[in-house]
């Protein structure tokens, strides 16, 4: 009955929240099926009548953290007479703002990122979540390399997503390690000089065998 179905749904959620909560204040290592229950006040029988094993609730918040939207639709909101470079960084800078204003969940998900190691099941779903994150920045990569072929020859548009989830992906570590010192405009705007700086191409072709 759809009653019934959409009660299941609701408190099936009600626990999700919980564990991530109890996991994103104490980490993967403190949760606790009876942790979870007590912040959702319900029974640990409940709990586990839903999820089976605490590893399967694990998997369960994992794969709910996961179904964030991708970066694209910022897309909408960067000005179109900027250069494709221009657009795919200020692209960067928009989502690289969104990460950091999510400092729990950047925590956790580098918790997972460490548990994959061990664990198959996680390592195949984050390094899912890595290709889909890689070619939400496709398309602007793309047009970049099209605008400016001779600049970027040795680059595939693949690389420059790679270059791009990198960017977010290392600021993101540093914002959750000492976030009272960390500032995306700094960090972007020094990595776009970096990048733009004339002696750039020059060292790394330098750098190449022949």
């Amino acid at each position: 009955m759809p009653g019934k179905n959409t009660e299941k749904d609701s408190r099936r959620a009600q626990i999700l929240q919980a564990a991530y909560d109890v996991a994103a204040r104490s980490g993967l290592s403190r949760l606790t099926v009876r942790l979870v229950a007590a912040r959702a006040k319900l029974s640990t029988g409940l709990v586990l009548f839903y999820f089976k094993t605490k590893d399967r609730l694990l998997g369960a918040v994992l794969s709910d953290m996961l179904k964030a939207p991708a970066p694209a639709p910022a897309v909408t909101g960067i000005a179109r007479n900027e250069s494709s470079v221009g657009r795919l960084f200020s692209l960067i800078r928009s989502e690289m703002k969104r990460t950091v204003s999510e400092p729990r969940r950047v925590r956790l998900f580098f918790e997972y990122f460490v548990k994959g190691f061990r664990d198959p099941a996680i390592r195949a779903k984050m390094r899912a979540e890595v290709g889909r994150y890689r070619d939400a920045f496709r398309p602007a990569a793309a047009a970049v390399l099209a605008s400016e072929p001779k600049r970027f020859s040795d680059v595939s548009a693949d690389g420059l997503a790679a270059v791009a989830v990198g960017v977010v992906e290392g600021g993101a570590v540093q914002s959750a390690i000492d976030p009272a010192h960390f500032d995306v405009d700094e960090y972007l705007d020094a990595t776009k000089d970096l990048l733009e700086h004339p002696g750039a191409k020059k060292a790394t072709d330098g750098a190449r065998r022949p």
